[in-house]
């Protein structure tokens, strides 16, 4: 008797479906930084995707002060976006990044304007708070992240890739907590994400105290990266790949998947399941549940679906 129920709900939201089928445009660097960006290269390599490309190949990618502004722009507009639905994150060049840029950096961390020491200080504090935020509105996107590296991630890279969903490398990566090398603890987000995502505390405390190369295979069993490529080609292929499944799905779930994920991570077991009751009260009550159902019922792939915009 159910599932008679259930198929007559179903009647009402068929329709004739064609197949997604959306070809991954090259992801090209060579046109340079999107305008208004000037350390981002922004591209649509296929429906729902949006591809955000570090770009000052030049620098090895090096993170001066209009990449901690444009990043905040960036993610902020991409949240809002109803065209996206994933991010896929890479940098430009040899590498994926060098980390913050000292020469360019070096006025706003040793030199804090103020007449005395209180006023440098909250001057001090409000300029970490405004990096910090660089990387978490990369955790408040709903969009899901998975970001791509390849060669060098050192420093400010790892406080960035902490922040993603996805975490994805070559062969030939290495990653580096680099901050003890240059008298300061890290303080946008490599100390409070990296326990979070390794497993070990005290492989994290191991890399954060003594500054050392993690490899490719390390990062992979210790859990940093859930998946290495033979090369920077192969990864982004893989990203893609990866990114047109998690597009394919209903913006709904996959959204709320994120957020609540992402609330477990910082909460009890009972606060999650709280969180995530209160949620879906109204988020069941979607269309995309039943058209979902309908593909399973008829053996087709979720991409087969065509779901609204979120």
């Amino acid at each position: 008797m159910l599932s008679v129920i259930v198929r007559s709900a179903l009647t009402k939201y068929r329709r004739t479906r064609l197949p997604c089928q959306v070809a991954f445009r090259a992801m090209s660097s060579s046109a340079g930084p999107s305008p208004p960006y000037t350390t981002l290269a922004i591209s649509q390599p296929a429906e729902f995707i949006t591809h955000v490309e570090l770009h000052r190949p030049d620098k090895r990618n090096a993170m001066n002060k209009a990449f901690w502004r444009e990043m905040v722009d960036c993610f902020n507009e991409i949240s809002e976006n109803p065209d996206c639905r994933v991010v896929v994150v890479s940098g430009a060049g040899k590498i994926f990044t060098a980390g913050i840029d000292l020469t360019d950096m070096a006025s706003d961390i040793l030199q804090p304007e103020g007449d005395d020491t209180a006023r440098v200080s909250w001057n001090m504090r409000n300029t970490i708070t405004k990096f910090q935020e660089t990387f978490s509105v990369i955790e408040k996107c709903p969009k899901p992240v998975v970001v791509a590296v390849h060669g060098a991630c050192v420093g400010g890279g790892v406080d960035l890739i902490t922040a993603c969903d996805v975490r994805l490398c070559t062969q030939d990566a290495w990653f580096q907590v680099k901050e003890v090398d240059i008298g300061l603890a890290a303080d946008v987000g490599t100390l409070q994400r990296l326990p979070k995502v390794i497993g070990s505390r005290s492989l994290v405390n191991e890399l954060a105290l003594t500054a050392r190369k993690m490899y490719a295979d390390e990062a992979k069993s210790s859990g940093l990266v859930s998946r290495v490529f033979a090369d920077k080609e192969a990864m982004m292929a893989g990203a893609l790949e990866m990114a047109g499944e998690i597009a394919g799905r209903s913006p709904v779930a996959v959204q709320g998947t994120k957020i609540n994920l992402i609330y477990a991570r910082d909460h009890s077991v009972a606060e999650g399941l709280n969180y995530m009751a209160t949620w879906n009260m109204s988020m069941l009550q979607t269309h995309d549940v039943m058209k979902s159902a309908q593909a399973s019922m008829e053996k087709k792939s979720p991409k087969t679906v065509v779901f609204s915009k979120l």
